[in-house]
């Protein structure tokens, strides 16, 4: 359904549970009483993304509006950033914040989708007059699309070998709506439920946006979850 137009990133470290969520509750730090308890909070922030944030916002335990604080406020180390990219970080950041919040995600992991799909916003998806789509997260137009559409050319992965094609995809009218689009995509379809609310989990984000069938390239969760290291290697 989508398509990956990313380079090579390598995936960093191996796998970890789903909800090893890297955010400072007051809660227990070990035993069947945090596992419960964290699972309580989890559960009610994927309630307040899936309610939008309204009516459900004013019965979130502080625990979880705590959480839910944090993940709209996020954190990006730019010293972690090459200097020619900090331009897209920059510009792109509070965009990722909102939709982030949305998601239940820090925002590093937002931004590190977008740069890994638009190749830092170096290779967009151009309209047919050679425009700017804004569209940095690949997403394709398929028969629910009632926007722009600009025909592109990219890289799927048919049975294992690369193939290039010219494909329909989205087109915005700037950033904020591709970004808003994105978090609607993710937040509506179920099969990318598992990626809501893992907080700063890349590993959980990136596996379960590949499982949900996000891009063709069987590699696509370790280069993202790489990618999401990249912000982070300067807070370590």
């Amino acid at each position: 359904m989508f398509t990956q137009r990313s380079e090579g990133w390598q995936a960093a470290g191996a796998a970890q549970p789903s909800d090893a969520v890297a955010l400072p509750l007051d809660l227990p730090s070990q035993g069947a009483g945090f596992a419960e308890q964290f699972a309580g909070v989890r559960a009610e922030v994927e309630r307040f993304i899936a309610d939008g944030g309204s009516a459900s916002a004013q019965q979130l335990s502080p625990e979880a509006w705590r959480v839910r604080q944090q993940l709209g406020a996020g954190s990006v180390d730019l010293s972690a950033v090459p200097p020619d990219r900090q331009a897209f970080v920059e510009e792109m950041l509070p965009h990722a914040q909102a939709a982030a919040a949305r998601l239940g995600v820090t925002p590093d992991l937002v931004l590190a989708h977008a740069a890994l799909e638009s190749g830092w916003g170096r290779k967009p998806l151009t309209r047919g007059d050679g425009g700017n789509s804004h569209n940095l997260f690949g997403i394709k137009a398929d028969a629910r699309w009632r926007g722009e559409v600009a025909a592109s050319l990219t890289t799927e992965f048919i049975h294992g070998q690369k193939q290039s094609r010219v494909e329909p995809f989205r087109a915005y009218p700037d950033y904020r709506a591709a970004f808003d689009d994105y978090a609607d995509l993710l937040a509506s379809n179920p099969r990318y439920r598992a990626a809501l609310g893992v907080g700063g989990d890349a590993r959980a984000f990136a596996e379960a946006l590949a499982r949900g069938g996000y891009a063709t390239d069987p590699d696509y969760a370790g280069k993202l979850a790489g990618l999401a290291g990249q912000f982070r290697k300067g807070m370590r």
